[in-house]
Parts: structure tokens; C-alpha cells; sequence
């Protein structure tokens, strides 16, 4: 037995998310979500395209910038229970592998919504505000540890 050579995940909430597998699965979930928008019988594409969008903005948004803390145990003595999931990746270091797989995603299905509905004006607002209220500002490093208007400060 060799006493002080066994390594651990100091945060295990954030440490899953480096997986190539994780970031297939998130794609394939992204087009599987797609799908079963675009089969609603009375939603023409442009509509299903800006639901995907728009949808898969909010849920990010809240489940990496809103939700807050770990449902693990961590050995950082509590560090983690102030910060959002946004915050805990990569232990904060920013411009890391994964935190610009999730920050292009989003970009790049604002891309492809935007071609599929044409650049019809109403569409094209909807899914660049989506883009950027939800998905862009809140990753920006000057966003770091901000909590505006007061809103998820505890």
C-alpha cells in the first residue's frame, strides 16, 4: 500500500464534461430534440428550427449558468457551492477545449437555424437574441462570478 499516492477528482460535477462521448452525446441529443419538434404536424421547419434553437439555449443556460453548486461531495471544502457548473469547468481556467466546444455549439446551430429559416427577419432576431442573452454573454470571462440585478446571488 502506498499511503498519499491516490489520485482523485477534486470536483467530479465538472470533470465529465472533457469527454469526446459527452460532446457526441450532447449533438446527438441536439438533433434528436430537433426531431421530435419537427415532427409537431403543424410546425412549418422555419418555426421547428427556431424552437430547437431557442429551446436549446434556455436549457443551457440554465443548466450551465443558473443552476448552482455540486450534488457530490467535493474535497474544495465548499468552493464549489457558489459557483454555476459554467464556473466549475476546468476549474475556472478559461479558453479551455471544452468550454469552446460549448461556446461554438450554440453559434453554429444559430448558423444553421438561420439558413434553414431563410434569414426571415422575425426568426432571425429571435434566435440572435436567444443567442446572445443565453448563450453568449454569460460565458464571456468578464461574466465570471457576476450575478446581475441581484438574480442567483445566494
Amino acid at each position: 500500500m502506498q499511503v498519499g499516492t491516490a489520485h482523485s477528482i477534486d470536483n467530479p460535477n465538472e470533470s465529465w464534461l472533457d469527454s469526446k462521448g459527452t460532446w457526441l452525446t450532447y449533438i446527438i441529443m441536439i438533433i434528436l430534440g430537433h426531431l421530435v419538434i419537427l415532427s409537431v404536424p403543424f410546425f412549418a421547419t422555419s418555426t421547428a428550427w427556431t424552437l430547437t434553437n431557442t429551446m436549446h439555449n434556455l436549457c443551457m443556460f440554465l443548466l450551465l449558468h443558473y443552476v448552482k453548486g455540486t450534488p457530490f461531495e467535493t474535497s474544495d471544502q465548499g468552493k464549489a457551492r457558489r459557483l454555476t457548473h459554467w464556473e466549475q469547468i476546468n476549474q475556472g481556467v478559461q479558453f479551455t477545449q471544452t468550454r469552446k466546444f460549448f461556446t461554438l455549439i450554440p453559434i453554429f446551430l444559430f448558423m444553421i437555424t438561420s439558413f434553414y429559416t431563410k434569414y426571415d427577419g422575425i426568426h432571425f432576431i429571435i434566435n440572435a437574441v436567444s443567442l446572445l442573452l443565453l448563450s453568449l454573454v454569460p460565458k464571456f470571462p468578464q461574466m465570471y462570478k457576476v450575478r446581475l440585478f441581484g438574480l442567483n446571488k445566494y
